[in-house]
């Protein structure tokens, strides 16, 4: 049987960290899902940069809540063997169901955010009606909760097969940025530019950045050989577009960085 939305969030809460500032006030808040390897020093980063400028960030650990580790995650889930992006689509939703009734949060001020197999499975979200039983791989849906989220920041989605975007409309259109690889080999660059483009046909408020970069460019751990590389630029410049986006989406005013602090 599928789990519930509220056994889910049981699962994933313990293995979510917080990022922001260090008091109780409701602030708006960014949630990070990470990619098919699992939490990578970059997510850290991002979420710091969002926590500095009074937003609380959320990194949820999706393999961590499965009792797995990287290689499980390297070897499984990046191959397609296990927790696909329309199964991991329920934690997004378990996420934003536990996380927007914290106290501390603005509960209608949320932006999901996703690094590859991250951004697929919010991608995915988008497409499913959560009407009935089973949908997200959760035994009660509830398409109510997307009335909470208020942005999608994507970074390097993987919008190759079985990724449900490719062949079905997205059924709720928050505000969306995504940043491209011209270089990733997962997904071909001209086929996320079209599948995005007919979003926009479609009414979703969708921009793009575009980075001269391959697939998990913020990931500093590849070389030689491996078709993905580090590049500092790209990740600058996704940084910069994210807390952009933050700021317009959330209303935050450019002032001094706020206090933050990481809670585990």
């Amino acid at each position: 049987m599928p789990e519930t939305l509220a056994e889910r969030w049981a699962r994933l809460s313990p293995c979510t960290e917080t990022f922001g500032p260090a008091d109780a006030v409701p602030c708006p808040a960014l949630i990070l899902f990470h990619g098919c390897g699992g939490v990578r020093p970059h997510i850290y980063h991002y979420a710091e940069a969002a926590a500095a400028i009074g937003v609380r960030a959320y990194v949820v650990d999706s393999l961590k809540a499965r009792g797995w580790g990287r290689s499980h995650g390297v070897s499984l889930v990046c191959t397609g063997l296990a927790l696909q992006g329309y199964e991991r689509s329920g934690d997004v939703l378990a996420a934003i169901k536990g996380i927007s009734a914290l106290p501390e949060v603005i509960s209608d001020q949320i932006v999901l955010s996703g690094w590859s197999h991250g951004g697929w499975s919010i991608m995915d979200l988008m497409t499913e009606p959560l009407k009935r039983p089973g949908e997200a791989k959760l035994a009660d849906p509830d398409p109510t909760l997307i009335d909470h989220v208020r942005g999608l920041f994507l970074v390097y989605p993987y919008i190759s097969f079985p990724a449900r975007s490719l062949r079905h409309p997205w059924l709720y259109r928050p505000r969306t940025r995504v940043a491209l690889a011209r270089k990733d080999h997962l997904t071909p660059y001209a086929r996320a530019i079209s599948m995005l483009e007919r979003l926009k046909t479609d009414g979703l408020p969708v921009d793009i950045l575009s980075f001269d970069a391959t697939h998990a460019y913020d990931e500093e751990s590849f070389g030689g050989l491996n078709p993905m590389h580090h590049d500092q630029a790209a990740v600058d410049g996704t940084t910069e577009g994210l807390i952009g986006f933050l700021r317009e989406v959330f209303k935050v005013e450019a002032s001094a960085p706020a206090q933050a602090a990481a809670v585990g």
